[in-house]
């Protein structure tokens, strides 16, 4: 049995939430007790008794997150909670109304303090009925079927049905993870990945073998190998959230210019993620079987052999015509979106949303916009071995290999090195849950480009599966400067809402409406082969080695 790591003490409160109790004292926290409400579930979150559904007081918005001033008790989305905190001095803490939780907004980060959960856990035990412990109301909540014993009061009243099933009905794999300060990038991509098929196959049916993989590479600290403790801890069963510090520190280790309390970026994150698991196989395979690369340039580690893929480049000559032809490895593609230019000055301080612009844009046009021919200006001549000269020339991209997981990304920052300007691009995009990449392949694309003749060109006429279906997709709600990454997973044809330590069941409607950063889809015999796996996948014996932090959700 693995030893278990000493446990974590509470991190040290910041600043600004000390400087709040030294003004403030606890007055804050019991005016917020009143409007905390309790659900049968046990989870916490903050009601105003004049309103049934919270609301922005500036754009009386409902949807994301919403936050309750301690000060003043204004209830703000996140956009207008940031002005809210730059024109009211000192309002610098709130409640997350969702959560129940303190956020603080000069460090953009949850913050945690013991009295406050004080507060919150009175509620919950004032709550309770007379001589009944937690421990009851726990084990009771257990006991109760999905659906079997609701009383016919709580049917009269129009609770959906849905919202009381419990977690045990959800799939296998399904367990929130722990925010660990500002760790939603990570947490985000984690789901996604935990439940790639492949991927999840792989770990689960014993691929990596964390003993001989330590002797071999003699390094205290894996990657994959804390990889594969969290794909048993996931699939165990258990339910409580977990928290993923070990694979965290980990992969710090692995990328120590990325290795802060800090916000990142998930697509960031995602492909030092996949780095970090190659570079570590790729030792492996050094130092035990002579390299992970094969005789064309490829690569047999488990993330390369998943997620990796090849694009195809045709530069052709505009003078005589000329065509040089070039292959790169891709892990994810990048998709711009069809938008305007940075208009002006101020225009440039605000973000792009759907309502300046009524056009709306969709993944295939995304797609087209990739592959479509693109004049390469005067300042980008390139060198033709047949004129040996630099010419004027046409570049097009395409797919000449596929693989099994395919991850797209929107680029929805853009930045302006020559107006020296950065802004998030809001704007909506329409995608297909089931995909056809074959106008994007490059024996489609040379093709078409040469009047449909039926040419053969090395390796791009091989039969290749081009039918994919979504199984995972990542959102960012917010600003640039401040942010939060929610993922959506679908799993038997029903979409999960992994929000942090929160999951939740939610229907198409709700993930067609989010705004989709990363989207992540399978070759169509995986997905519906994984639908079927899902009921016959074995339960991990593997627990936790280690004590969750406290306070982190």
């Amino acid at each position: 049995m693995a030893p278990r790591n000493p446990s974590y003490t509470n991190p040290k409160p910041c600043l600004h939430l000390a400087d709040f109790k030294l003004k403030h004292g606890l007055s804050g926290y019991k005016s917020i007790k009143k409007c905390l409400v309790t659900s049968p579930s046990g989870r916490s979150s903050v009601k105003k008794p004049n309103r049934k559904i919270p609301r922005c007081n500036y754009c009386s918005g409902c949807q994301g997150r919403l936050y309750f001033c301690l000060i003043c008790s204004s209830v703000a989305c996140l956009d207008h909670t940031l002005l809210h905190n730059q024109s009211e001095i000192g309002h610098d803490i709130s409640v997350d109304i969702e959560r129940a939780e303190l956020y603080c907004f000069l460090c953009c980060d949850q913050v945690y303090d013991p009295d406050f959960d004080k507060v919150v856990m009175s509620n919950y035990i004032m709550d309770m009925p007379i001589g009944e412990s937690i421990g009851e109301r726990l084990s009771k909540r257990r006991r109760l079927g999905p659906g079997v014993e609701l009383k016919l009061q709580e049917l009269q009243q129009g609770v959906p049905i849905r919202d009381r099933k419990e977690k045990s009905c959800y799939p296998l794999g399904l367990r929130g993870l722990n925010n660990l300060g500002s760790t939603c990038f990570m947490n985000s991509v984690l789901q996604a990945l935990l439940h790639a098929p492949p991927l999840r196959n792989y770990f689960l049916s014993g691929g990596h073998h964390p003993e001989t993989c330590q002797k071999r590479t003699k390094q205290p600290l894996c990657l994959p190998c804390d990889i594969n403790l969290m794909f048993s801890a996931v699939f165990s069963g258990d339910r409580t959230p977990y928290s993923p510090a070990q694979f965290l520190h980990s992969w710090w280790q692995q990328s120590a210019n990325l290795a802060s309390y800090g916000q990142q970026d998930a697509h960031e994150f995602f492909i030092s993620l996949l780095d970090g698991i190659h570079e570590k196989e790729n030792k492996s395979w050094h130092g035990n079987r002579g390299s992970s690369f094969t005789g064309d340039g490829g690569c047999q580690c488990i993330a390369h052999s998943i997620f990796s893929g090849q694009l195809r480049s045709d530069v052709t000559c505009m003078s005589c015509g000329f065509t040089s032809t070039t292959y790169d490895p891709y892990v994810d593609i990048s998709l711009d979106l069809d938008t305007i230019n940075f208009p002006s000055t101020e225009a440039a301080k605000k973000p792009i949303t759907s309502n300046e612009n009524s056009s709306i844009s969709t993944l295939l046009g995304c797609l087209d916009l990739f592959t479509r021919p693109e004049k390469l200006g005067s300042d980008q001549k390139l060198y033709c071995q047949n004129c040996e000269e630099k010419q004027d020339s046409m570049k097009q991209m395409s797919i000449r290999r596929l693989p099994s997981v395919l991850c797209l990304h929107i680029k929805r920052f853009e930045h302006s090195l020559v107006k020296k300007m950065s802004r998030k691009i809001d704007r909506y995009l329409q995608y297909p849950f089931s995909l056809d990449m074959t106008p994007y392949m490059a024996s489609s694309i040379v093709r078409n480009r040469f009047g449909n003749r039926i040419f053969a060109f090395e390796g791009d006429e091989s039969p290749m599966y081009t039918e994919f279906e979504i199984f995972a997709m990542i959102t960012h709600s917010g600003t640039l400067e401040s942010g939060h990454y929610v993922s959506y997973l679908r799993l038997r044809n029903q979409w999960y809402k992994c929000d942090d330590a929160w999951i939740t069941e939610v229907d198409e409607t709700t993930v067609r409406a989010s705004q989709c950063y990363m989207i992540f889809y399978v070759q169509k015999m995986l997905y519906h082969k994984a639908n079927e796996d899902l009921n016959s996948l074995p339960i991990s014996s593997q627990r936790d080695t280690f004590l969750p932090i406290a306070g982190c959700c």
